[in-house]
């Protein structure tokens, strides 16, 4: 809908006035053919009931209406009207260009958000105010919330139960691919296949890390510590089928040569930095996975991988483990 002419000073032009509505023109479309102009709200609705230009009844749809020319959307902006506030108690008179921008801050809009300062700092509309009740407002916000948390519990019940299922399912079918393992020598390749796919998607996951002390390695980590970075991997997606060799290979006895002795460790101490490491979540370890190193000797690399553990570093000194993007 238009503009109302009473809120305008001096005269308008007709050809600045919708002819479905008689206001002056709001967010004006123009007909593509015939050149007319109308508001947007009231042309659209028009044509939701019939196809045809209000003023000529030639044939006209959606598609054929265009920005009104810039003439046109400066002779509006030029023009005076009153504010929307008006009956509220705002005086100002001001350009049509310039009335969007200041409803948004006129003291006198009754729909203006303004916060609460009673103690629950909502914002509200202005005119909501005498109404208002903190308590009232909060009991509502927090039974609202308990009603969306429950919703979320029962859809988080409803996803474990999915995965659950999808978890089941996938085992059942790994379950079928040992089988098949066993008899056909193709099945074996292709389960062989998927299993290192498997790691390599893992270990995609695992953020870079890299390793500034190679001399803070615990060569013989407890059965406590061996559990805690057990439970990490766990958790960060590590594939079933090397979780135990990994955590095998986080003690000297099945390092390989290069790694088997401190003086050996010492000698070779440089060759570490040529290791892609990953991170293992928020512990004091790396893992150096053989699908990541390919590059390194035989004598330094074990397959899957190795699993390194550090001392906590002492204060003032650097970090043992600088973990870098993906």
């Amino acid at each position: 809908m238009g503009y109302d002419l009473n809120r305008f000073q001096g005269e308008v032009d007709e050809e600045l006035t919708c002819p479905i509505c008689s206001g002056v023109l709001e967010e004006p479309l123009q007909a593509a053919l015939c050149e007319h102009a109308f508001c947007r709200a009231c042309i659209t609705e028009w044509l939701s009931r019939q196809p045809t230009c209000p003023v000529d009844r030639n044939a006209l749809t959606t598609a054929n209406l265009r920005a009104v020319p810039r003439i046109l959307r400066n002779l509006l902006s030029r023009l005076s009207i009153t504010c929307d506030n008006a009956m509220y108690g705002c005086t100002l008179v001001l350009k049509l260009d310039a009335l969007a921008g200041h409803l948004e801050e006129c003291e006198h809009n009754p729909k203006r958000p303004l916060p609460c300062e009673k103690g629950c700092g909502f914002v509200i509309p202005k005119d909501e105010f005498k109404d208002h009740n903190c308590v009232r407002e909060l009991r509502s916000l927090i039974h609202t919330q308990q009603q969306k948390l429950g919703e979320l519990k029962t859809e988080i019940s409803d996803q474990n139960l999915t995965i659950n299922e999808l978890k089941r399912e996938l085992q059942l079918f790994k379950d079928f691919m040992r089988a098949m393992r066993v008899s056909n020598p193709a099945m074996r390749a292709i389960a062989d296949q998927m299993e290192r796919d498997e790691v390599v998607r893992w270990s995609s996951t695992l953020a870079r890390a890299r390793v500034t002390r190679w001399g803070g390695m615990i060569s013989t980590p407890d059965d406590a510590l061996q559990m805690m970075i057990k439970r990490a991997l766990s958790e960060s997606g590590c594939p079933p089928h090397i979780l135990d060799d990994l955590m095998e290979n986080c003690h000297e006895r099945r390092w390989p040569r290069g790694l088997s002795s401190l003086e050996t460790r010492q000698n070779n101490r440089r060759i570490y930095d040529n290791y892609i490491c990953r991170r293992i979540p928020g512990k004091q370890a790396v893992l150096v996975l053989s699908c990541d190193n390919s590059h390194m000797a035989e004598d330094v690399m074990v397959d899957p991988g190795l699993v390194m553990i550090f001392a906590h570093e002492a204060a003032g000194k650097s970090p043992i483990c600088v973990y870098l993007n993906k």
